[in-house]
């Protein structure tokens, strides 16, 4: 297959020469012409039949994989890895792991792109070795990679991989990633200032207790707490779980997840305990669930559609930056 039926180039059109390369294969393929799994024409033969740079033709290449389109293998060439040319970008989204406010977030983010916008979501699950495994498989094959690291760390070697002008970096900011855009939380400030809008509420009781079991959990959500009840003189306890620590009245129980939460509101009702009254409760990430659990649980939480909204922004603008994410307490009848 000649490289002039596949590409075609002409000083005449206004478009610049490595976007008439892009728009040729997309034309090649709508036209029936190329097919997925052929073999495209190589860099030196597309730069050397119409005089180009290799430096021009790799820029159409590498935009052509970034959006899935094409596909390389060493010491063999490109080939035609999708025929799907009405993705205009593809995007890695790179989660830590699902959960009902992850949803929340990757649904706000896909609703603000294009639609003609491809999101591949995977997971890493808190393993440094699926984490570096997912982005070192997928170099080079995304025009936007989205990262949440999460609590990983000696991370920035495997990132440095991505292109730097690609990655965005979600949820943490990181000391390692500096420089990267990031649209962040800072747990630290969340805690504090949650906890302070609800201090009139406290003050009702005679304890407040933090479930952190660590790893997963933010320290800063940890040193926001101590803080608090630092500054404020209120009566505190650290403990890593809720399932076989005694529920005491009087006091309230700040708790990370659902699966803690839940635990606790069905302790509570075999103890004919009063949500709100004898035990008071924080949970922290909001959903719609827990505004009926319970007649409705407190929350501490970021707002992960803004969250998702502000990411969508930065990739599609490819803006620069760092943005801290709105948190806030939202009083409920548990406390």
């Amino acid at each position: 297959m000649t490289v002039r039926r596949i590409i075609k180039i002409t000083s005449e059109h206004s478009q610049a020469k490595y976007r008439q390369i892009i728009q040729s294969v997309i034309n090649s393929i709508s036209g029936g012409i190329l097919k997925k799994g052929d073999k495209v024409p190589s860099i030196n033969e597309i730069a050397n039949e119409y005089n180009l740079s290799r430096d021009t033709v790799m820029l159409a290449f590498n935009e052509l994989k970034a959006r899935g389109i094409l596909g390389a293998v060493p010491g063999k060439g490109y080939f035609v890895e999708s025929d799907n040319i009405g993705v205009s970008s593809k995007v890695l989204l790179l989660f830590d792991e699902l959960n009902t406010f992850k949803e929340e977030l990757y649904n706000s983010f896909i609703e603000n792109l294009p639609d003609d916008t491809q999101v591949d979501i995977y997971f890493h699950h808190f393993d440094i070795n699926v984490f570096t495994s997912l982005i070192k498989e997928r170099v080079g094959k995304y025009s936007a990679y989205v990262i949440m690291p999460a609590n990983l760390n000696d991370i920035s070697p495997v990132i440095s991989l991505l292109p730097s002008d690609k990655v965005y970096i979600i949820d943490r900011k990181i000391d390692e990633l500096e420089g990267y855009p990031v649209v962040y939380q800072s747990f630290d400030e969340d805690m504090y200032n949650g906890l302070n809008s609800a201090v009139d509420l406290l003050r009702k009781y005679k304890r407040i207790n933090l479930v952190y079991p660590g790893g997963k959990e933010p320290k800063g959500f940890l040193n926001g707490f101590k803080r608090f009840c630092e500054d404020f003189n209120f009566k505190s306890s650290v403990f890593d779980q809720i399932k076989t620590r005694p529920i005491k009245k009087e006091e309230v129980y700040i708790l990370p997840n659902d699966r803690m939460l839940i635990n606790l509101v069905k302790r509570c009702w075999e103890k004919k305990y009063e949500i709100g009254k004898d035990v008071g409760i924080i949970s922290i990430n909001d959903s719609a669930l827990k505004e009926v659990v319970a007649n409705g649980i407190s929350t501490i939480s970021t707002d992960f559609k803004l969250m998702g909204q502000t990411l969508a922004e930065f990739v599609e603008n490819k803006k620069t930056g760092e943005v801290k994410n709105v948190s806030r307490f939202t009083k409920r009848s548990s406390l």
